[in-house]
């Protein structure tokens, strides 16, 4: 077992194990569209100079299809960058660089099983869909980003009709049609693949459309384009909620008219992982940087890990706007 091999092991063994498990040639697991979509200059941190550098000696089947995947405006820079001396640390900077960048993203394309065993065990404070049942019971529902359907399915157990789960990653949404299969109602949820900035719903076609920690303010996980995209698909005098939103978004939700709510906490909220196990995997592979959850583990000997020593902020709080229809200002995506 894994919690067996590390007792005992020394700090520096254990620090040896915090590394991204990615390669270079991992972003060969992308479609077209989604790395057309991440390699737009400056999305996720990401600009053409960088993705040269650390596509420096990649295996010739990666470079051609990233080069195919730049724009028309990237791709003279891309290949003169490439082309360009650097040292061995250099390039090895540049490619730690872009795959720490795109960790999540590949994680969701890549290993959408293991993201599904840390996901899991994150609870939502009960109250937030309490809260929010008046606007889904008996409403058509949008969970965007909705990942395995965590809130699709909170959305089904609190009455919706009916929940469109758009999720732009096909393993993730494997996971989500495997447990529609063994759910009382499932036809009452629809997975479809998607993206913030170009949902597959037709004009004011839902009555409440929400996102749970994945809507950021950055164009490339949302921002302008995917607020956009939520007024277009949801009816006037629905409500656009996003749950768990970051703390460094909330300013930026301010000004474009969410009200925040926090709920009241009874207790410390925790991740409550499957196994011992479980959580240590999870510790090496998604919280690289705060090596306080390994030696919390290590030291409690239990699988439930409080958000305080994750050193992330616990699931009790959302933001939410009403849509009026004239306040919409950007044109119809093309689909």
């Amino acid at each position: 077992m894994l919690a067996d091999s590390l007792n005992g092991e020394s700090p520096a063994h254990n620090e040896a194990l915090f590394e991204n498990p990615f390669h270079i040639k991992d972003l060969m697991v992308f479609d077209d569209d989604t790395l057309q979509h991440m390699l737009s200059e400056g999305a996720f941190g990401l600009t053409s100079e960088m993705l040269a550098r650390g596509l420096n000696g990649a295996p010739e089947a990666v470079l051609r299809r990233i080069e195919q995947n730049l724009s028309p405006q990237q791709r003279p820079l891309f290949m003169q960058a490439l082309h360009s001396s650097a040292s061995p640390s250099e390039i090895a900077r540049a490619r730690r660089q872009v795959l720490d960048n795109l960790f999540w993203e590949i994680t969701y394309w890549k290993t959408p099983e293991l993201y599904e065993e840390l996901i899991s065990g994150e609870r939502l404070h009960p109250g937030i869909f309490q809260s929010l049942e008046p606007d889904i019971r008996d409403k058509t529902a949008l969970d965007i980003g909705a990942g395995s359907g965590q809130a699709s399915l909170e959305c089904l157990q609190h009455g919706a009709t009916l929940v469109y789960a758009i999720e732009p990653s096909p393993g993730l949404l494997h996971i989500l049609e495997r447990k529609l299969a063994h759910q009382a109602g499932e036809n009452r949820i629809i997975p479809r693949m998607g993206r913030f900035d170009a949902i597959p719903l037709a004009d004011s076609s839902v009555d409440c459309a929400l996102s749970c920690s994945a809507f950021t303010a950055a164009p490339e996980q949302g921002g302008e384009p995917g607020l956009a995209e939520l007024r277009r698909v949801t009816k006037s005098g629905g409500k656009i909620v996003l749950i768990w939103p970051r703390t460094e978004d909330r300013a930026w939700l301010a000004a474009h008219g969410f009200h925040y709510v926090a709920l009241p906490l009874q207790q410390e909220m925790c991740v409550h992982f499957r196994s011992l196990d479980s959580a240590l995997r999870c510790a090496h592979r998604f919280y690289a940087h705060n090596r306080m959850v390994m030696r919390y583990i290590l030291a409690s000997r239990q699988p439930e890990v409080p958000f305080s020593v994750l050193g992330v902020n616990p699931p009790l709080d959302y933001c939410w706007l009403e849509v009026k229809k004239n306040d919409i200002y950007a044109p119809k995506y093309e689909r």
